[in-house]
């Protein structure tokens, strides 16, 4: 996985580690040190290689640079099975690697209704932000896409701001400060995952700020109690434990010589006040 610093990843173990007790295998649990750590993480793959592990499932900090470091794992003899970010199509058919199954949510359509909800709050003309994940992502490009659809869609919103906070809180806070600075008049940010969106909240609590509607993605526990507490507006469940749970499940069938899909897809559910415990 890309980290543990980011409880969504400790979800996603938990559902791993399901499926390794169901299965009565051997479960090695890897994580770069931050979701940045693209080097680390290639690192980890090829330390894997070297083990001759049956199987890698993995999700990739970047969906191109660690291709190169799957496909010597592919070429080992290795099941690949790729979830939560999709490995980049080109950067595979370049490389000369294999399809492998993909398990996670339609970020594009999840991200769209995360942002749609406060989208259609916007009754007169109002400013937006976007903060963007790591931009090399197949996620981070989906749920961008997807928040600019939402935004669009309503004639009344301006699109003012749009950077990246590479998924990190105290990233999310500098680049709020830095916004909103620009344009006082933001009303609507969408974030691209929780932990940003909990360094926007942050900065809005401490500028004193009422006036802004604001939407995640990944449904962490503090962005559920943010939810409920009117602090945040929305976000996203992908249910990353069974993201985990059905990536090795993938493994596992694939190990026996069954058919496994190319896509998988995981539903994801909108949290708002009305639908959070």
């Amino acid at each position: 996985m890309k980290t543990l610093t980011n409880p969504f990843f400790v979800e996603m173990e938990k559902g791993a580690r399901r499926a390794e007790k169901e299965g009565g295998v051997t479960l090695l649990v890897k994580t770069a040190t931050q979701e940045t750590s693209i080097e680390q993480q290639i690192q980890i793959i090829e330390e894997m290689v070297q083990a001759k592990v049956d199987a890698i499932v993995i999700a990739p900090g970047d969906s191109q640079r660690v291709v190169p470091a799957l496909k010597k794992a592919q070429d080992a003899g290795i099941k690949v099975v790729n979830i939560d970010n999709r490995l980049d199509a080109d950067a595979m058919k370049k490389s000369g690697m294999s399809e492998v199954p993909f398990i996670s949510v339609d970020n594009e359509a999840a991200a769209y209704q995360s942002a749609r909800f406060i989208a259609e709050q916007a009754t007169k003309p109002t400013s937006a932000a976007i903060l963007e994940g790591i931009r090399t992502a197949d996620n981070a490009q989906k749920r961008r896409a997807g928040a600019e659809r939402a935004f669009k869609e309503n004639a009344k919103i301006k699109l003012v701001a749009q950077e990246t906070a590479n998924w990190k809180i105290d990233e999310a806070y500098e680049v709020s400060k830095s916004i909103f600075k620009a344009h006082p008049d933001i009303r609507l940010v969408f974030c691209a995952n929780d932990m940003m969106a909990i360094g926007v909240m942050k900065f809005i609590q401490e500028s004193g700020r009422k006036d802004v509607l604001l939407a995640g993605f990944d449904a962490l526990n503090e962005a559920k109690a943010a939810v409920k507490d009117g602090k945040m507006q929305v976000t996203v469940d992908q249910q990353a434990a069974e993201q985990g749970y059905q990536g090795v499940q993938a493994a596992l069938k694939a190990l026996r010589g069954e058919a496994v899909p190319t896509e998988i897809k995981v539903d994801a559910r909108l949290i708002t006040k009305d639908s959070a415990d």
